[in-house]
């Protein structure tokens, strides 16, 4: 330990050292990029394909099955679903975490080559692909409202003009438009004036088709000048259609205007969507990975004026959803946390010195740790969020443990006269080693996290490191700064209190302690037994309570905004649902708790719903108790399902639910899931356990089924081809040409007036003309059948499945909820072809569950090792390892007295508290030891003196501990709910396990010290050899 006299010696120097840490530091604070988790991107891809009128189960034969298939063979998938609904297809990748992205990509696009030959051609342009983070959610939505200007325009302008100046902007990732569709010029034709002139739909549809173009023309020039050749070859505008000679009728031309209207419209007409109950068009953006959301929502707020400049008139631009105003306000209360943790540990000092001049040196020694931190988080690309602030509140108590060793082992020779400047070398030289051993064996509690897997490893892995790096940070501190300080800042000479002094009475109360604590040190040595049966029975209370207590992936957060969906009957019209969903979104705006409500609904019978909350000092109440609320209110609407949830700052899994819970029943084949399905969904609605039970799978639309008689067909002359194109040009909104702007591109849309294609009786009024001109009714055709049919076909790695979503009861746990599932599929006895499994974050839940005893086994060994390694030994090491379980049980007690679960958060709230509690055994052993080797005594003597030399220390260190983690057991301001469990867990973990380390860990060191001796004494006793055999004489 020469290095820290250099320190002492060279005050100059070490001065710089720390100023420069501390100014790196800020520095990178200024840098750091703010969020509200770290980042952890799922590499997804999500693949797109459309078919206009194609029904979901033509979708999955003909799009979705050829596509898996060959999709399937990429290396790496971790997940294939599949989604088909009317007239489109989406299938979702999720690769392994360690699988490259952009090599994904191009895996994925040779796939899609290869099976373009067993698609369809009447697919719309081939199947398109791009990456997608499904944890990443919305950082802010924009909603452009007017009462003059139609959505077809703002749509126009949102996606020509504005998604494009946002997503130029740093920061910014993609940018969805929704609520809406692009302009067109839609033709509506009357079947009945259009058979009475005997022109078929075909020949409409080639007639605008090969009437609007846009092609090169050449030009022309003389030996002077260039012309270029144009002409007036698109129709842009409805009213430019209808003078369109489409056939001839008796030697008249048939213009369009005489068989039908031409409107300017919209693209699709089924869209919607509302932003606090006025029509809308919705721009969702998201944000580059690490980006500073903080910064690139400010830099978009800063451009609304730009952008409400670009819109038209009577447009007015304004912002529905900021997540930034809760991550803001998350943040800040996270960083209030840390401040009144340091405050709070600068006190402990304060209070056990009782020295202004000797509280000076943690006060330097603490923030420069903490703030030369953030210089190594923003070189590791790190961000400040919620884990990695609270990493640093945590380690508030760390750091100053390293200080408060060292400085209370020099103000300890002080008090018995060695000059100060000595007594600096010497206290830091004898605990130098102690400093260490603590420090590495405390980072040593995070490899098993660093080499960890999955979504937990990459989510905790800026926690671990962060909070190792402030460690290093205080060990590099502690061993400069704090002796140099402590030779030059301390006082010469130790001053008695006065008398009657609010020190000297301080100083007396901590005397009465440690005479206490001296009393009862004495009767638990005399009395082993009993201390080694109390320390065998917290073991087995470890493994009771964990057994016991209820558990639960990630802490349900409040976030100020509800997620939904708004559920009418499968065989509900676009136009009947719109109606509803306004109804719920009005008795939604009414509630005292609710800011914005925004809707959107595109075919089907669900509509999307965000609620935005008021900040939490003007609602008072959690999200759950808005949520309930709500739900009472919504059930007065007839015909529909409100289903909401608390948006989460993680999610997990490609397919979404009106939950935050997913569990998936797959089949072999559609025949068994239609048998089973109906049974699992009734078994699993009973459990009192879940709530808001809901399944995608949605077969119960209506449909009519045309029966075609095949012969007749034949025999007039069709083909089957071409009824199926009337079909589709009557009802399908085909799109038959393209209209070229210099902005953006627009289509000509064709289909039946509203009221034939509204009316279901419209089928008796089509013919099929046939090639001689003749006027075949569909009737005479082909029967109608009313059935049902699917809205939508869902498939799971490639096999037809049904995704039931649930929410939990309240006070219900993720493990009983998952434990009541997993029972009643075995009480239903269910055949092997049929498969169930958790998805999303109940299935990463299970793996971390299963992982979990694991994570603590490995923590202890890679301690022990540690350990193990710097004494030299085998047995010491399992001496400070005692010390844990009494930690273990105080957590878990506290955590089930507070009604929280046992998390993932909770879980690093105990391996820390391994990395916490062993501090006190090791200063223990550590001077015992050095008393042993340095006086010769005993070891029960040495411990004892031991016990009481550190007493002070240990007290210092453990209260610093406990109150650094106080803010966050409390649980004060935003996102309390994330920083409570880990609080909590080292609150009631450091009360109880100081209760009992400071007279197990004693008892179990003699305990190992007689076997030592023992074993010691069976090396040296002699060999007996036997006496030679006396042969008989």
């Amino acid at each position: 330990m020469k290095f820290i006299q250099t320190f002492i010696d060279r005050p100059v120097a070490t001065t710089l050292l720390t100023i420069g840490i501390a100014l790196a530091g800020s520095i990178g604070f200024k840098l750091l990029p703010v969020a509200s988790l770290p980042q952890v991107d799922f590499p997804t891809i999500s693949i797109s394909a459309s078919v206009s009128g194609a029904s979901p189960e033509t979708m999955a034969a003909t799009v979705a099955t050829p596509l898996e298939r060959a999709l399937g063979r990429i290396a790496g998938i971790t997940e294939m679903t599949s989604a088909s609904s009317l007239g489109s297809t989406r299938i979702t990748l999720q690769f392994d975490l360690s699988r490259d992205i952009n090599g994904a990509a191009r895996d994925v696009q040779a796939a899609i080559n290869a099976a373009r030959s067993l698609l369809p051609s009447s697919l719309t342009g081939n199947p398109t692909y791009r990456k997608v983070n499904p944890s990443e959610t919305p950082i802010l939505v924009l909603a452009m409202t007017s009462n003059t200007v139609s959505k077809g325009a703002m749509y126009d302008a949102a996606t020509s003009i504005l998604a494009q100046k946002i997503t130029q902007l740093d920061g910014v990732g993609d940018v969805t438009v929704g609520g809406g569709a692009l302009p067109a010029v839609r033709v509506e034709l009357d079947p009945a004036k259009l058979n009475s002139r005997g022109i078929p739909l075909e020949k409409v549809r080639t007639a605008i088709a090969s009437t609007n173009v846009n092609q090169a023309k050449g030009f022309v020039e003389d030996d002077g000048r260039h012309w270029q050749v144009m002409a007036n070859d698109q129709a842009m505008t409805a009213k430019e259609y209808l003078p369109l000679i489409i056939s001839y009728h008796n030697g008249a031309p048939v213009r369009l205007a005489d068989v039908g209207e031409a409107v300017d419209s919209v693209v699709d007409v089924r869209n919607s969507a509302s932003s606090n109950g006025q029509p809308a068009i919705l721009l969702t953006i998201t944000r580059q990975p690490g980006a500073n959301i903080i910064e690139t929502v400010d830099h978009i707020r800063a451009m609304l004026p730009s952008l409400q400049a670009s819109v038209p008139k009577g447009v007015t631009l304004g912002v529905a959803v900021d997540r930034s105003v809760m991550i803001r306000t998350s943040v800040h209360d996270v960083e209030f946390s840390l401040m009144l943790s340091i405050a709070l540990v600068i006190m402990v000092v304060f209070v056990f010195l009782r020295d202004f001049r000797a509280t000076l040196i943690p006060a330097v020694a603490v923030p420069v740790s903490l703030i030369g931190t953030f210089a190594v988080m923003y070189i590791a690309g790190y961000s400040l969020n919620n884990l990695t602030l609270m990493a640093l509140t945590i380690a508030t108590g760390f750091v100053v443990d390293d200080a408060i060793v060292v400085m209370e082992n020099i103000s300890r020779h002080i008090e018995k006269g060695v000059p100060r400047f000595k007594a600096a070398i010497l206290g830091a030289k004898e605990v130098g080693f102690t400093v260490i051993s603590m420090s590495i064996s405390l980072v040593a509690v995070f490899i098993p996290i660093l080499l960890m897997g999955g979504v937990v490893g990459r989510l905790f892995r800026e926690f671990a490191i962060t909070l190792s790096v402030a460690i290093g940070m205080s060990l590099v501190v502690s061993l400069s700064t704090t002796p140099m300080m402590c030779a030059r800042v301390l006082r010469a000479q130790h001053v008695p209190a006065k008398p009657g002094s609010w020190s000297a009475r301080i100083k007396g109360m901590l005397d009465r302690l440690m005479a206490g604590y001296g009393r009862t040190l004495t009767w638990a040595l005399r009395h082993s037994l009993v201390m080694m049966g109390i320390l065998a029975v917290t073991v087995a209370l470890n493994v009771y309570l964990y057994i016991i207590i209820p558990k639960g992936f990630f802490p349900q957060q409040d976030n100020g905004l509800i997620l939904g969906n708004i559920q009418a009957d499968q065989s509900i019209s676009f136009q009947a649902m719109k109606i509803k969903m306004d109804r719920v979104a009005a008795i939604l705006r009414e509630d005292p708790a609710v800011q914005t409500v925004t809707t959107s609904s595109e075919r089907g019978n669900v509509a999307s719903l965000n609620i935005s909350l008021k900040p939490f000092a003007e609602r008072k109440m959690s999200v759950d108790a808005v949520i309930g609320r709500l739900r009472v209110q919504v059930a007065h609407v007839a015909g529909v399902q409100v289903f909401m949830r608390p948006s989460q700052d993680l999610r997990v899994g490609a397919r979404g639910g009106n939950g935050l819970y997913q569990f998936t029943i797959q089949a072999d084949h559609l025949t068994d899931l239609r048998v089973w399905d109906p049974k699992i969904r009734l078994a699993l609605s009973q459990l009192p356990e879940l709530s808001d039970l809901n399944a995608d799978s949605q077969d119960k639309g209506l449909q009519t089924t045309l029966v075609l008689d095949r012969d007749k067909i034949a025999s007039l002359g069709l083909t089957v081809a071409e009824v199926d194109a009337t079909l589709y040009d009557a009802f399908g909104q085909r799109q038959v040409s393209t209209l070229y702007k210099p902005l953006n591109q627009y289509k000509v849309v064709m289909e039946l007036a509203p009221e034939y294609w509204q009316d279901p009786t419209a089928l008796q009024k089509i013919n099929v003309i046939t090639a001689g001109g003749a006027k075949i009714p569909l009737s005479a055709i082909a029967r109608y059948e009313p059935t049902n049919t699917a809205l939508a076909v869902n498939h799971q790695g490639q096999f037809v499945a049904t995704t039931m979503s649930f929410n939990l009861s309240p006070g219900v746990s993720l493990s009983q909820a998952s434990a009541a599932i997993n029972k009643t599929m075995a009480d239903l006895g269910v055949p092997t072809s049929i498969q169930g499994g958790f998805q999303g974050t109940a299935k990463v839940f299970e793996e971390s569950l299963r992982n979990q005893p694991l994570l603590i086994l490995a923590a202890l060994v890679a301690i022990y090792i540690v350990l193990g390694m710097l004494y030299e030994s085998y047995i010491h090491p399992i001496t400070i390892i005692s010390t844990l379980p009494s930690a273990g049980v105080g957590a878990l007690l506290a955590l089930m007295a507070c009604g929280i679960e046992f998390s993932v958060i909770s879980l690093i709230g105990v391996l820390l508290l391994v990395g916490i509690v062993k501090k006190n055994a090791i200063m223990m052993i550590d001077c015992a030891l050095e008393i042993e080797r340095r006086e010769g005594i005993d070891a029960k003597s040495a411990i004892f003196k031991a016990c009481l030399q550190r007493f002070r220390p240990i007290m210092m260190t453990t209260l610093a501990a406990l109150l650094g983690a106080l803010p966050l057991a409390i649980g004060l301001g935003a996102g309390s709910e994330l920083r409570r469990p880990l609080g909590m867990a080292i609150v009631g973990g450091l009360v109880f396990s100081q209760v009992l380390t400071l007279y197990t860990t004693p008892v179990v060191y003699l305990y190992f010290d007689r076997f030592r001796a023992w074993s010691a004494s069976l090396r040296r006793a002699p060999v007996l050899t036997p006496a030679p055999a006396v042969s008989p004489s």
